[in-house]
């Protein structure tokens, strides 16, 4: 099992797998945050193939060899379990080789084939609540994953779409969604998104990241999504979301400092 209840989970890294220079420097954050705070269970993120773009010309990412190349790279090198997205499932079976976690993105959530495959291969599988669904729906979806032999579930909350290019969270999903006994997450930069509210690609209100993440832990979260990057103004997908890796460790610092009064009162 990766999920330890005693420790904060933090899923973090690049919305794409950009480059290596990327993924080293995220990853050397990351590690000085697991020498600062040995509380942290940090398992590094990020996507070989951003498959669902607002406009064909959006950028997908390295593809999936050179995706799990990098990965693999982040795994050994600074020993991270390491996750990613798969959109097909066919690609279950070969990104499980070097993942430790198979992500389901919300658009797929219900995908039966996809979450059969993803439960087959042995590997923990998080899956997305789709922006279509109430956390009370994730109910179906995590007996799916259950009954099809996943070894490990977790269930994330991204937000939920009225329509109007936003997204709204509602703090008491992770009750909810916990009454699978699944660990639950707040995907806390992909919520502030606006969906294809740039002319043809996503928006987003990074300054709310923050507020989003505390108040998600203090709600009873199990840990954090948080996708970060050098220069977010960079990256070539979610720029407007994205974390400055710069301020990772304070938001970390504070989150945990808010998980552990959680943690002490339901002692």
């Amino acid at each position: 099992m990766i999920y330890d209840p005693r420790r904060f989970l933090l899923i973090a890294g690049p919305c794409s797998l950009e480059c290596e220079k990327v993924c080293r420097e995220v990853a050397e954050k990351l590690v000085e945050l697991r020498s600062a705070f040995p509380q942290l269970n940090i398992i590094f993120k990020g996507s070989f193939d951003k498959a669902n773009r607002t406009s064909l010309s959006g950028a997908r990412g390295p593809g999936m060899e050179a995706g799990l190349e990098l990965l693999a790279m982040v795994k050994h090198e600074y020993n991270f379990p390491v996750l990613t997205d798969i959109h097909e499932a066919a690609q279950c079976e070969r990104v499980a080789h070097v993942c430790d976690v198979l992500q389901i993105p919300a658009f797929l959530c219900r995908q039966t084939d996809l979450l059969v495959a993803a439960s087959k291969t042995g590997r923990c599988v998080n899956v997305k609540k789709g922006q279509f669904l109430s956390p009370q729906e994730m109910r179906y979806v995590y007996d799916k994953l259950a009954l099809s032999g996943a070894r490990e579930i977790w269930l994330t909350d991204r937000g939920t779409a009225f329509g109007y290019q936003n997204l709204i969270v509602d703090m008491r999903s992770f009750s909810i969604m916990g009454k699978t006994g699944a660990p639950t997450i707040m995907d806390a930069t992909h919520s502030v998104q606006l969906p294809g509210a740039m002319m043809g690609a996503s928006g987003g209100q990074r300054e709310f990241v923050p507020a989003l993440s505390r108040a998600a832990v203090a709600s009873g979260a199990s840990g954090l999504f948080l996708e970060t990057h050098p220069d977010p103004a960079k990256a070539i997908s979610d720029a407007a979301t994205q974390l400055p890796l710069s301020e990772l460790g304070a938001l970390v610092s504070d989150c945990l400092e808010i998980w552990q009064i959680v943690q002490k009162r339901n002692a």
